[in-house]
């Protein structure tokens, strides 16, 4: 853990917001994108809900119980919300939330499905990147190579099954972002993995990571880390966020550039998970 910044309650809040706001410029972005989808956010006792269709990973909170303890009409209003889409209700919590809620939710019968790595890394500490591959070339999509960032990203999940639809309509909306920086990795100018970065008030938000299935293991991602690190530190960050699978390969790249878990998130379902 560094020694300037402690996993406490303020370093989650902060982390917390910045990953809100960024899920709320997508769902505004989609909005803008497809006006008849329905897209929208709230924000109830400091928590984001956000709908961006039923089966979006969006469609969530950020940051409940974190900023303020809700009551019982407050989680009446956000269920609401969400049901009145017919979308399931799901939050993501942060270990460091007032620990009242944990009652609460089970009171309200919600049950845990998830968990992730909430990971940080004060950028005047990064490592010194020593990739060098130059058959690989990363740049910074601009508007006329967008489609081909959107296509490489769903290319990157191609052996999940029954998602492309989603993972398309998820990447476009991501890509025209004004708020997110798309970048792109060529394999001697093939399109092969992407990456994008959301900056907010000093915290770099690492996501979109995608690799075409034949060419993992050859660095891109390691390549996109440490360009997209780079990318923040000259833009004035002071901390990057990213955010993994528990013991993913996608962590495990994370800690080799330097990252450090800073807690371990829950996501919380109302009922019970279809099976």
């Amino acid at each position: 853990m560094s020694a300037g910044i402690l996993s406490d309650h303020s370093l989650s809040c902060r982390l917390e917001r910045a990953e809100a706001i960024a899920n709320a410029r997508f769902v505004e972005a989609r909005a803008a994108f497809a006006p008849d989808s329905g897209a929208g956010w709230i924000e109830v006792a400091g928590a984001y809900a956000m709908y961006d269709g039923p089966r979006s990973p969006c469609t969530q909170t950020f940051g409940l119980g974190l900023f303020q303890v809700p009551g019982a009409a407050d989680m009446d209003r956000i269920e609401g919300f969400f049901l009145e889409r017919q979308a399931p209700v799901f939050h993501e919590v942060s270990p460091l939330a007032d620990k009242s809620l944990l009652p609460m939710l089970h009171e309200r019968g919600y049950c845990p499905i998830e968990l992730t790595s909430v990971m940080f890394l004060p950028l005047g500490e990064r490592p010194r990147s020593e990739f060098h591959d130059e058959s690989l070339r990363v740049s910074i999509a601009r508007e006329e190579r967008l489609d081909v960032w959107a296509q490489t990203a769903v290319d990157g999940w191609r052996e999940t099954a029954g998602i492309e639809d989603l993972m398309l309509g998820l990447m476009q909306v991501t890509a025209r972002r004004q708020d997110v920086v798309a970048f792109l990795v060529e394999l001697d100018g093939r399109p092969i993995a992407t990456g994008a970065l959301a900056i907010h008030d000093g915290v770099a938000l690492l996501a979109g990571a995608s690799t075409v299935p034949e060419w993992r293991r050859r660095g891109a991602q390691r390549l996109l880390l440490a360009s997209r690190l780079q990318y923040a530190a000259d833009s004035g960050c002071e901390l990057a966020m990213f955010c993994a699978e528990p013991g993913s390969g996608s962590q495990r790249n994370a800690e080799r550039a330097g990252f450090r878990i800073a807690y371990t998130r829950i996501k919380w379902m109302r009922g019970q998970p279809s099976t």
